[in-house]
């Protein structure tokens, strides 16, 4: 199957959509498909195989400078209709992905679409709250295009269907169990983590530092815990707050990890702190948890999708700072328990495969093509209305060519 990937995101960016992306692209290549991939901004030139075209794209300052928004155009097309792709897929369509969207319903294309951001929570952290209403119905007028829907956990096929998106379906979750183990635990990162001292209990979190991951929810239970230390491994455009607001405590900001050093960092830490309520799945959670480290994630989204409470990992209501300092106390004191969620949280990992995950993706993918052999397009009006949303949102001035969304 030939498949023209739209994202919004993607290498050398890490989080966890492109985790996603590089491990689906990985082993599409591996079961025989192949894919081209529009990116925005400064990807590498292909992929495992498979051709990745460069969108020039903007930086979205200033409430997210690592975020790029990718800016369509005519040329895209022409290396879409080159490439002749049986399905469309895009991801998290945003800028980028809404013209995919249009590319896929002018030629006639099947079309998929995955959800993986809740956008409307994001706007309130970058204190855009007024566009809140306006996305909601930009994601259901932009997914409701697309022939199949795919979500990365239950709870959030569950809000997409609440939000009037139809043809949802789930999109199932994976880890590598093989670079995420126990046996990488390492003395020489733990000591690095606690910065030299190894025999404190030890609070890791990691992934990006921003502020709707609610890292500053953990100041104060680092300072309630005994002896406790805390390790915050990536980057992002709270990095400078949050030093300053950690400042005096025991914490080690590292940057970003990767390959061998980021299986060791999660490996090395007693509890993974994971305090965001934002999550549509969670995968540095999962990743810990594949590890052999437990975690303790907030009661919302796609985070209870994974954490079970009480049997791998525990849960705390969201802003309940009490309830965050409970929970991580009993992983960092009581070991006998740490060591129980621990196995199962493990246990729970070795049965989520990459290739099972994919094997589901190009099963989706067959139907988004039956499904387009007998579905009647939505109406002209709701497509419409997406697109000048957009255009609000993220034009040039007017008769900047550079902002054009034309696809002929």
């Amino acid at each position: 199957m030939r498949v023209a990937l739209f994202t919004e995101t993607f290498l050398p960016k890490v989080d966890g959509i492109v985790t996603r992306l590089v491990h689906t692209l990985d082993h599409l290549a591996e079961l025989g498909h192949e894919a081209v991939v529009f990116a925005p901004h400064e990807p590498p030139e292909s992929y495992a195989g498979h051709r990745v075209v460069k969108v020039p794209a903007f930086a979205f300052k200033p409430w997210y400078p690592e975020l790029f928004l990718g800016l369509p155009r005519p040329r895209l097309g022409r290396e879409m209709d080159a490439f002749a792709p049986d399905v469309v897929h895009v991801v998290n369509p945003v800028v980028l992905g809404l013209w995919g969207t249009l590319v896929a319903r002018q030629r006639d294309l099947p079309l998929l679409a995955s959800f993986h951001t809740d956008l409307e929570q994001y706007a309130v952290h970058m204190r855009l709250a007024f566009l809140g209403p306006l996305s909601r119905l930009f994601l259901r007028d932009v997914h409701n295009q697309a022939h199949v829907n795919l979500c990365t956990s239950q709870p959030m096929v569950d809000a997409a269907r609440a939000l009037g998106i139809r043809r949802v379906r789930l999109w199932p979750k994976a880890v590598d169990t093989r670079r995420y183990h126990p046996g990488s635990r390492d003395g020489a990162m733990r000591e690095r983590l606690t910065d030299g001292h190894p025999e404190a209990p030890l609070m890791l979190y990691v992934g990006r530092l921003s502020h709707e991951k609610r890292l500053d929810w953990l100041h104060g239970p680092l300072q309630r815990l005994p002896g406790a230390r805390l390790a915050l491994v990536g980057s992002g455009p709270a990095e400078h707050e949050l030093r300053a607001r950690f400042a005096g405590t025991p914490t080690v900001f590292t940057g970003y990890l990767a390959g061998e050093e980021l299986a060791a960092a999660y490996a090395s830490a007693d509890v993974f702190a994971f305090p965001s309520d934002t999550e549509t799945l969670g995968f540095v959670a999962m990743e810990s948890m594949a590890s052999g480290v437990p975690a303790v994630g907030a009661r919302a989204g796609g985070v209870t999708d994974v954490i079970e409470d009480g049997v791998n990992g525990l849960l705390f209501e969201p802003g309940d700072e009490e309830g965050l300092t409970r929970q991580l106390a009993r992983l960092l004191f009581e070991p006998e328990l740490r060591a129980r969620l621990a196995q199962r949280a493990r246990a729970d990992m070795e049965g989520l495969s990459w290739r099972a995950s994919t094997e589901a993706l190009v099963e989706y993918y067959r139907l988004a093509r039956e499904v387009h052999a007998r579905f009647e397009p939505p109406s002209e009006a709701s497509f419409e209305r997406a697109r000048a949303q957009t255009r609000g949102t993220t034009s040039g001035p007017p008769g900047d060519e550079k902002t054009s969304t034309s696809v002929r």
